[in-house]
């Protein structure tokens, strides 16, 4: 049976649906991403929310779905549209196919779709809504345009503690993928993994030697009414900011975000830093980038630049031991060559804990 693949430009393109959705009708903002793999970390990454995701890359499924590459409990996508989502899995640590995976999860699997075709539209008209029908017919309701805080609908609820390392971090969850949990337990810290509101006085209580601000999905201007606790927070104790933590922290010092045409998604965004001159493969997700004139009088400075076009890929502050990414320091998917990054804001927290700490 035939179905449908509607954007809001009034394109409409033709596929096979191969999951047994019950529902006949899947909307949210569809976007692409370029990695040849890394598809089960795409789907179960939070920043994901409500998205119908293309995939480039022609033959997604390939390699099945495992019990060890989840990047959070279940999958956060709206949609996914492919070219070949239906070929024999053929890897030993697969436990499911990507087709019986999404159908658990009564996600619509559209197969047969001319995808190249479907991202020239997206690069040409920027990320839009779409929706995914199982008839040709279809109207989007203009007038109706929600704002949902997709960050309250994934972030944790309760306090979560992981790991008896030597240094405390603080993990405010927006939406954050595992990867970056297991990035700090790796080199020997304790995590506590807080709500994405909780106050700067909670935050005080627990005594870290300092704070990640994780990734997460939607617009950041709206969680502009945290803004204020967000500046507390980093303008106290040493921060690292990845992806929606790196615009928080921007926005929370005086600068602005603004929507890109199309995002940056995959697993091959080059990323060069003006402070070593390195230039990294980099893993990213986003559709909001950090305007860099709003920076003027902010004290943070540019220390990493996308190198296909310009756009501003992390931060740090003159004076305070701040340091951002738009880019995944941690991957998965993607190369982990910039992975020090961690190392780095480790070194930051104990250069500065000779200061006094607010918290004393």
């Amino acid at each position: 049976m035939k179905h449908y693949l509607h954007l809001a430009n009034g394109s409409i393109f033709v596929g096979k649906m191969l999951t047994k959705s019950i529902e006949t009708l899947f909307t949210g903002e569809i976007v692409f991403f370029t990695g040849m793999t890394g598809y089960q970390e795409v789907l179960t990454d939070p920043s994901y929310k409500n998205q119908i995701v293309v995939f480039t890359y022609p033959l997604v499924g390939n390699y099945g779905i495992n019990e060890l590459d989840f990047e959070s409990k279940k999958p956060h996508v709206a949609g996914v549209v492919v070219y070949e989502g239906d070929m024999k899995h053929s890897h030993y640590q697969a436990k499911y196919s990507l087709q019986e995976y999404l159908d658990k999860w009564k996600i619509p699997l559209l197969s047969n779709v001319d995808t190249r075709a479907v991202v020239k539209k997206i690069r040409l008209d920027g990320t839009m809504g779409a929706a995914i029908t199982a008839t040709k017919d279809f109207t989007f309701d203009s007038s109706k345009k929600t704002a949902e805080n997709y960050v309250a609908q994934v972030s944790t609820k309760v306090v979560e503690r992981y790991g008896v390392g030597r240094k405390h971090i603080v993990l405010i969850d927006f939406g954050y993928k595992k990867s970056i949990l297991e990035s700090f337990l790796k080199k020997n810290c304790h995590v506590t993994i807080v709500p994405f509101d909780t106050s700067y006085e909670q935050i005080k209580e627990l005594k870290p030697d300092g704070v990640l601000l994780s990734n997460g999905p939607g617009n950041p201007h709206q969680l502009h009414y945290l803004l204020g606790n967000i500046k507390q927070i980093i303008t106290n104790l040493p921060t690292m900011g990845i992806c929606l933590g790196h615009q928080l922290t921007a926005m929370a010092l005086g600068g602005y975000t603004k929507k890109m045409l199309f995002g940056h998604r995959g697993a091959n965004q080059p990323v060069v830093d003006l402070k070593t001159g390195k230039v990294y493969m980099s893993s990213q997700n986003h559709s909001y980038e950090v305007d860099e004139p709003s920076l003027k009088g902010t004290s943070l400075q540019i220390r990493f630049r996308n190198v296909n076009d310009g756009t501003v890929e992390g931060l740090m502050h003159e004076k305070l031991p701040i340091v951002t990414a738009q880019y995944h320091p941690e991957a998965n998917p993607g190369p982990v060559e910039s992975a020090p990054l961690f190392d780095e804001f480790l070194q930051m927290i104990n250069e500065s804990s000779g200061r006094e700490k607010v918290y004393a």
